[in-house]
């Protein structure tokens, strides 16, 4: 069985961006990489966003940019000036069509269309079975997501970013394409966490995202029976649906790194790689990735790459509050952008803010549920 240094279960965004990154290092130059997915056909079924500034590297791949979104909730509405910073937008076609184009032209590196069924990492190195096949390499990434062994915990709390998305088309124009509506609480609670995305890319068309911040998945009729409500009171009546995306996207701190072994590392989402209090991914994934190869170019063990920080304490204790009072998302969403300047927010959110900042958000949030919070968990105890 011919031996392969690195292989990828999973070519999606962490996937692709490891092996883009990988190709890259002068320290992989000879490397063999094989990337096992299971599905051939991946197009549009994904929208990644992410704030930046100046130029970034996925510029060249974006769906649309904004320097103003706009955020709402009963109590409060504002345009934000992003300043430095642009909102943009990435949809996944154009990336991972970007991504196999440069990884097909290096012969060391192939895609195979196979579905991951297991591995076993001996210490010298991993095997890994496939529904048509058996593969031996030195180093397993896989962002295959355990849902079973997650769910069966109780110690850290899970709740989903579940969502339907509408890209429409409107024969009249209908949208500010220079601003894009980050959050719309104005949307019936529910007694959850409920909001609308609103993200023109142009004044007829937009992805119009119905998104929850939940324990439980809905019906897909409920969903889209509040984009079509919230469309209706925006007087928007006549639009063509031209693409539907669904999905759902873990919000946990449960530590899935100590999953990792000498030989097999979990990235992406099964990484822990998602921001757990928010649901964003994309953009950790690219510094992630990017770290990860920098600590393998130095013969780091994987086993020492996952470590815990004080923002990992902020979203764990965020979590339980939202966990057990998801119907104040509103409350706490709007507190944070009304008493926060953006660039404060958003260097919070990207981890990237210092303690004096961190203290000036938290502020911001009802003291008493998170004072609770903090002391349930310091004696070990959730509820």
């Amino acid at each position: 069985m011919q031996k392969i240094d690195f292989i990828i279960a999973g070519g999606g965004a962490s996937g692709l961006q490891l092996a883009h990154r990988i190709n890259k290092h002068k320290a992989f130059a000879k490397a063999s990489i094989l990337i096992l997915e299971s599905n051939k056909e991946k197009v549009n079924d994904r929208t990644w966003c992410y704030w930046e500034t100046g130029d970034g590297e996925w510029d060249s791949l974006l769906e649309a940019q904004w320097k103003k979104v706009q955020f709402k909730s009963p109590t409060y509405h504002k345009t934000i000036d992003l300043g430095s910073f642009s909102y943009k937008m990435l949809r996944s076609e154009p990336f991972y069509k970007s991504i196999r184009k440069e990884l097909d032209s290096n012969n060391n590196i192939e895609i195979r269309y196979e579905r991951c069924t297991d591995f076993f990492d001996d210490g010298t190195a991993v095997i890994v079975n496939t529904d048509k096949g058996k593969y031996r390499c030195s180093k397993l990434f896989t962002s295959i997501f355990d849902w079973k062994t997650l769910l069966s915990q109780e110690k850290y709390p899970v709740l989903q970013q579940h969502f339907v998305g509408w890209y429409i088309k409107t024969p009249q124009a209908q949208f500010d394409h220079n601003t894009a509506v980050f959050m719309d609480f104005t949307v019936a609670q529910k007694n959850n966490t409920r909001f609308m995305y609103v993200l023109p890319t142009s004044a007829h068309e937009a992805l119009i995202e119905y998104t929850l911040f939940s324990k439980d998945i809905l019906d897909k009729k409920e969903y889209e029976d509040a984009i079509r409500d919230y469309l209706h009171q925006k007087n928007i009546t006549d639009f063509e649906i031209i693409e539907v995306e669904q999905g759902s996207i873990p919000m946990s701190c449960y530590p899935f790194s100590k999953h990792n072994s000498k030989n097999v590392h979990y990235i992406g989402s099964a990484g822990g790689w998602t921001k757990a209090s928010t649901g964003f991914t994309f953009k950790n994934i690219s510094q992630k990735t990017a770290d990860l190869v920098e600590h393998l170019a130095a013969n780091k063990p994987l086993t020492s790459f996952a470590k815990k920080n004080r923002f990992w304490w902020y979203d764990l204790l965020f979590l339980d509050v939202l966990a057990k009072h998801n119907h104040l998302g509103s409350v706490l969403f709007s507190q944070m952008f009304r008493k926060n300047k953006p660039l404060r927010i958003f260097k919070f959110l990207d981890e990237k803010s210092s303690v004096f900042q961190d203290i000036q958000i938290m502020r911001s949030f009802p003291t008493i549920l998170f004072i609770k919070q903090f002391v349930k968990r310091l004696f070990g105890a959730r509820h």
